[in-house]
């Protein structure tokens, strides 16, 4: 059993570092990226089978590179088409790699992969889904939630997406180092969606998933050191960094969610904290203001708080005003709804919770109701509030926060009967 556990373990940390490598090597070769990703999902359901049996390879990647290249032959030589990709596939080592003419300056292989895959030819969405599913490894579901989507809209866009890539012949190729600013954009917003599956995980028992966390920071880093000059890597690496400081204050040791305000911020990680403001700093003095900046500043407001009840809610509304106009995507004014609340009352945030749910834009998101509630429990209005957290418990995600929502919903019910 030993063995098994050691294979298990091995097959699990060779598909974090190596899915996206493996399914960008076929790719490359095949020019079919159903192909790849069919081929790499069963090399590495064979090393499940092998690894426990035969031993952990010395090289677990070049091992899957081998499989999922064999797998492919396999399945061109059966469909007998695309000769001249069969003959490239053959002539091949699973150790090539698509190096030859790049210029890039990208020394890390994720980062790379992800400027290659976000491709200005598809729609920014597009790229970001397309990243996330090959590179990052991310379930349909998992991408979905993070563009609040449903599951079957966003497989169709997966599709389409690759289908451009097929009919129009889009290479798949690192771009040159001055073509870079292009798929910024892109890149950024896969990074912060890797974070976010990390920090608020869609699914599962545990509502934090760190390896997605420690990974988005670290490419958040090489790429504020390849791209100094740009303010908004420098504000995406602050905002992960501010918003990862709170790790240790976010669930209890029973497993329990803790709310900003309840949180024990003598478990905030004030190193963090530090690096990320002078993170920021650096990005404000380049006076391009952008969408991750702004978020960054929110985050250090209450970073910098030494108490819940010193945040300065009337700065960070002003914020989320400024972010709203630049971004005013449903999260966005939602969490402005937020702030406002905390800056100017309940009620004043209720009004503006209630817009968006008319609006529909956030049908299915948990944190509508949750905040809805949470605003009428304040406003002592226990028979509502207690509707909204039920609702807001049909939908949340994870044990985590549905165990929070329960207890919740308990104080709220037990309002109503005192």
């Amino acid at each position: 059993m030993g063995d098994l556990a050691a294979a298990q373990a091995a097959v699990a940390e060779a598909f974090r570092s190596d899915w996206g490598r493996v399914v960008a090597y076929l790719i490359r070769v095949t020019g079919n990226w159903d192909l790849a990703e069919e081929c790499t999902q069963a090399a590495f359901e064979r090393a499940l089978e092998r690894w426990p049996r035969d031993g952990i390879p010395s090289s677990p990647a070049a091992w899957l590179k081998t499989t999922a290249r064999n797998g492919a032959l396999d399945r061109l030589r059966r469909a007998t088409v695309g000769d001249a990709k069969l003959k490239e596939l053959m002539m091949l080592q699973p150790s090539d790699e698509a190096t030859d003419g790049d210029d890039s300056g990208i020394e890390d292989d994720r980062l790379r992969l992800m400027f290659t895959c976000c491709h200005p030819a598809l729609p920014v969405e597009a790229q970001v889904a397309l990243t996330l599913r090959t590179l990052a490894g991310l379930t349909t579901p998992e991408i979905a939630r993070a563009f609040l989507v449903p599951h079957e809209t966003m497989a169709k866009r997966l599709t389409r997406a690759k289908r451009k890539i097929t009919e129009a012949r889009i290479p798949y190729r690192v771009p040159a180092a001055h073509r870079l600013g292009e798929r910024l954009r892109a890149v950024l917003a896969v990074i912060y969606a890797l974070f976010n599956e990390g920090y608020g995980a869609s699914a599962g028992a545990e509502l934090i998933r760190k390896d997605l966390c420690a990974e988005a920071i670290r490419l958040g880093r090489l790429l504020a050191e390849l791209m100094p000059d740009e303010p908004e890597a420098l504000g995406l690496l602050s905002l992960m960094l501010l918003q990862d400081s709170r790790r240790a204050a976010r669930v209890e040791t029973t497993g329990e969610l803790v709310t900003l305000e309840d949180q024990d911020r003598g478990l905030w990680d004030r190193a963090a904290i530090e690096d990320a403001c002078t993170v920021l700093d650096r990005a404000v003095r380049l006076r391009r203001p952008g969408p991750y900046q702004l978020q960054a500043a929110i985050a250090a407001c209450h970073a910098q708080a030494l108490s819940a009840g010193e945040t300065d809610w009337q700065e960070i509304a002003v914020l989320y005003n400024r972010l709203s106009e630049i971004v005013p995507t449903p999260v966005v004014l939602l969490n402005r709804a937020v702030a406002v609340a905390m800056a100017d009352g309940p009620a004043s945030g209720l009004v503006l919770v209630d817009e968006l749910d008319r609006a529909g834009a956030l049908a299915g998101y948990y944190l509508l109701p949750a905040t809805r509630a949470d605003l009428l429990r304040r406003l002592n209005r226990h028979g509502e509030a207690a509707k909204a957290y039920r609702r807001a418990l049909e939908l949340a995600p994870t044990d985590t926060e549905r165990r929070f929502l329960r207890r919740r919903l308990a104080e709220a019910s037990g309002q109503l009967h005192d």
